[in-house]
């Protein structure tokens, strides 16, 4: 893979310029952008993925859902159906998409949850509901300039900053680092734990954050205790298992379970991946099953896996916590 790209370098610069030129167009107005005059949070990234978009997601409805009637809008990738298609008792994964879903299984008392590749249009569509909500939220949308939304809030992770990478092909940017000064608010992810001042620091220096801008630095956290359909289970009890993944970084969870000393075989999928009927039978086949919320969507329906299938849970902390919830509040009661 790694060969592969440096062979596409000479595409790079072509990628670059269109990319550039595009989001130079929408900043100068010539191409049209939609603003709305309620709140509309857009959560993104620069780079291809892996960058905890559906943590921070859960984390602003859990921060929201109280005060606000909220909703999700994603995009639906990979899913089954076209345009816009509000979760309801029927969704799915093949109706909305594995995200979406399961912010659908986990929030359905709390919020909409919605898809729609146009998102202007699945904008307007929520807010003509009955039960119109009155923040939404939109999921990997931070170049999806149809739409300007009212905050952006932009990821990336420490380990892989954008600030150190280039473009596609060469690179995992989906367009030039130029573009995170549309943020206004940058959150480092997947920080590693006890985080010291002094790496911080380095690491703003390196962001070069606007006058406009606030940074936060987040990590990630898994639960002690395995989630099935039917019953949990301490992650303690493990003997030998396999780990099943179909997410665009599974390392932090791969480094988490080694650090328990537990034994795994671990079946890598691509991001997203659509389990195939030999996928299911050679998984029927594994004694004991881990895999992450994202995938367990998409494989609990299958009764052979029924009993042998768990997920680990996934939060993320931030730090200055008050601080960000203050930011947020401070945008929504403009």
């Amino acid at each position: 893979m790694k060969i592969l790209r440096y062979i596409l370098f000479p595409i790079m610069p072509f990628y670059y310029l269109a990319t550039w030129l595009r989001n130079k167009l929408f900043d100068l107005g010539i191409k049209k952008s939609k603003s709305y005059a309620f709140p509309v949070i857009c959560v993104g990234n620069l780079s291809t993925g892996g960058t905890g978009k559906t943590p921070m997601i859960e984390y602003l409805i859990g921060l929201l859902k109280k005060n606000y009637k909220v909703a999700t809008l994603s995009r639906g990738y990979k899913r089954k159906t076209e345009g816009f298609q509000l979760g309801d008792i029927n969704a799915s994964v093949e109706t909305i998409g594995d995200e979406p879903f399961q912010f659908y299984n986990k929030f359905k008392d709390d919020v909409l949850v919605a898809v729609d590749a146009d998102r202007q249009n699945g904008i307007d569509q929520l807010r003509s509901l009955a039960h119109a909500p009155e923040v939404i939220l939109l999921d990997d949308a931070y170049q999806h300039r149809k739409v300007k939304a009212g905050f952006n809030i932009l990821l990336t992770t420490y380990a892989n900053p954008y600030f150190h990478d280039v473009v596609l092909p060469t690179g995992n940017l989906r367009e030039p680092r130029s573009g995170a000064k549309r943020a206004n608010i940058v959150v480092v992810t997947k920080c590693p734990d006890n985080l010291l001042d002094s790496d911080k620091a380095k690491f703003l220096k390196l962001i070069n954050s606007n006058e406009n801008q606030q940074v936060f630095f987040s990590s990630i956290a898994y639960s002690n205790r395995l989630i099935s359909s039917e019953k949990t289970l301490e992650i303690k009890e493990l003997e030998v298992f396999t780990l099943v993944t179909g997410i665009a970084n599974p390392k932090p969870l791969i480094d988490f379970l080694e650090l328990k000393n537990l034994k795994f075989e671990h079946l890598n999928f691509s991001d997203h991946h659509n389990f195939t009927s030999d996928d299911i039978a050679e998984l029927s086949k594994k004694e004991l099953i881990v895999t992450t919320e994202k995938d367990f969507m998409r494989l609990k329906d299958y009764e052979v896996l029924k009993n042998k299938l768990f997920y680990l849970p996934i939060t993320i902390s931030i730090d200055n916590e008050k601080e960000f919830s203050c930011v947020i509040k401070k945008y929504l009661d403009v």
